[in-house]
């Protein structure tokens, strides 16, 4: 079996779009980073997020997507030439997808030791940024959601770099079924309340999962 690896890093910050005379801001379209690039807490050096609420923080420093699910998005008739970074990750990843990642999988790239935190919940903004109507809800449908991750040790990384899985607390958490818990596939209160008491899922996605078990029982 072939190690991950990193295929590409992307940064990007803040810019305000016009579509339809309607203007809005997103840090959704990043560039690739040649050579190291430190990795903080909070995002890598070079990277912002306009919405504050919804992305950014310690528990979604970076967000990850796994290369082979581009060569699928590439057949979308509107979709031919996109590539690593079209989702606005910050990593493309070799080897991983959301069948293969564990909610609280520590990884070693690089200097830096980063942990998953939740998937990645897409929005309104994907379908803005490729002029796809229904592409954040086909992402949701699917699954093909990608991951993001909290920063346990900063430091330097570069495209190129192994990504080395160091500890899986639990294989049961794949991002795919919690995926399927979080978007209502699997409505089973046992595991959501396992889910929830699960130290490493992100406090946000905790709270939302929390919330639904009060509201059911």
């Amino acid at each position: 079996m072939q190690k991950a690896r990193l295929l590409s890093v992307q940064v990007g910050k803040p810019q305000i779009y016009t579509d339809d005379g309607k203007e809005w801001i997103s840090a959704i379209v990043k560039k690739a980073v040649e050579g190291p690039v430190f990795l903080g807490k909070l995002n890598l050096e070079g990277d912002g997020q306009a919405d504050r609420k919804h992305h950014g923080g310690p528990d979604k420093a970076v967000l990850a997507y796994a290369a082979s699910h581009y060569e699928r998005w590439r057949r979308h008739p509107d979709l031919p030439g996109i590539g690593p970074g079209g989702f606005g990750e910050n990593f493309t990843v070799s080897e991983q997808d959301e069948d293969k990642v564990c909610i609280g999988d520590i990884y070693q790239v690089g200097e830096a030791w980063i942990q998953v935190s939740q998937p990645r919940l897409p929005c309104w903004k994907l379908d803005r940024r490729w002029g796809v109507k229904g592409l954040a809800g086909r992402v949701r449908d699917d699954g093909y959601s990608g991951w993001y991750l909290r920063v346990l040790e900063e430091g330097r990384v570069a495209a190129g770099q192994a990504v080395q899985l160091v500890e899986r607390p639990d294989p049961r958490w794949t991002v795919r079924k919690v995926n399927d818990i979080l978007h209502k596939r699997d409505r089973d209160p046992g595991m959501i309340r396992e889910l929830v008491a699960f130290p490493p899922l992100a406090e946000s996605l905790r709270r939302i999962l929390a919330a639904r078990l009060e509201r059911t029982s």
